[in-house]
């Protein structure tokens, strides 16, 4: 009876957006407490950083109790991914610093305490999901590409060596070449040189760009926006469904306090029945 009013208080806590805000405020806090220490700063500051850290470090363990208590069911927090990712850099933050062989590991592993900013952030969270889930797909565009810039490497060795061997002397430099004309960076340096010799060698560079900057990039973003969308659309199915599963479990936990009352309103019928018959 004590602990069922507790979790509903901590869910309803865990929902509060003020308190939502707070934790994304600490997370931002901890980022710049993590910037300060980058810096030479005397040894009062020294203490006052190390303790806004260790109390960063205590908020998130509360922050994460409070949201594992507030589960309707202990083992649905393990469940979800983002939990388990939260749950992970609370306990390396929890890992001592100073005094120890693996200083230099755990003040590196508390920088990923920014990263709880994306699971604090449902938006950021479907950006990162929906990045995920399209690696796979995004696979086959580069592998296509890397097939076109073989080729085009090939050629551009093979046509341009004579021309100048540091940017054509073989096939993995003339890569590197041919990424430098595809993010623009002084491309059309490269393509007058060529000219000097071949005139119609604009030709490759157009025909490159064209195929790598436009349509390889731009089937890369529609990949990446058409899972955003089914991700965006999973998340809000995602959330309806708790919201309903929460409601449910609320339903069920009323039902019970509703049957316990009704029972003891009999038993104090019962007695009240009992001594009005004594009397």
């Amino acid at each position: 009876m004590i602990f069922n009013p507790l979790k509903q208080k901590l869910f309803k806590l865990h929902q509060n957006k003020i308190f939502e805000f707070t934790v994304i405020s600490i997370i931002v806090f901890s980022a710049l407490i993590t910037g300060a220490k980058t810096y030479d700063i005397n040894s009062t500051m020294g203490e006052i950083v190390v303790w806004l850290d260790m109390f960063i470090t205590v908020f998130f363990l509360v922050e994460v109790v409070i949201r594992l208590v507030a589960e309707p069911r202990f083992f649905d927090f393990f469940k979800k991914g983002w939990n388990v990712f939260d749950l992970i850099i609370v306990t390396v933050s929890l890992l001592p610093i100073e005094g120890s062989d693996s200083a230099l590991l755990a003040r590196l592993l508390r920088i990923f305490r920014v990263l709880r900013l994306i699971s604090a952030i449902p938006e950021l969270r479907i950006l990162i999901s929906a990045l995920l889930k399209a690696i796979p797909r995004m696979g086959y565009i580069v592998l296509l590409m890397f097939i076109i810039f073989y080729i085009y490497a090939a050629i551009g060795s093979f046509m341009f060596e004579d021309i100048n061997p540091i940017l054509w002397g073989n096939i993995s430099i003339s890569m590197l070449t041919l990424f430098r004309v595809a993010t623009f960076e002084d491309w059309t340096d490269v393509m007058y040189e060529t000219m000097t010799e071949y005139p119609l060698s604009w030709i490759f560079y157009l025909t490159f760009i064209f195929l790598t900057a436009f349509i390889f990039l731009n089937m890369m973003i529609g990949v990446i926006l058409d899972v955003m969308q089914r991700e965006h659309d999973e998340y809000y199915k995602d959330d309806d469904n708790q919201e309903a599963e929460e409601v449910h479990w609320i339903k069920e936990h009323t039902q019970q306090l509703e049957t316990k009352l009704e029972r003891i309103e009999l038993l104090l019928l019962e007695q009240r029945d009992l001594k009005v018959n004594k009397d």
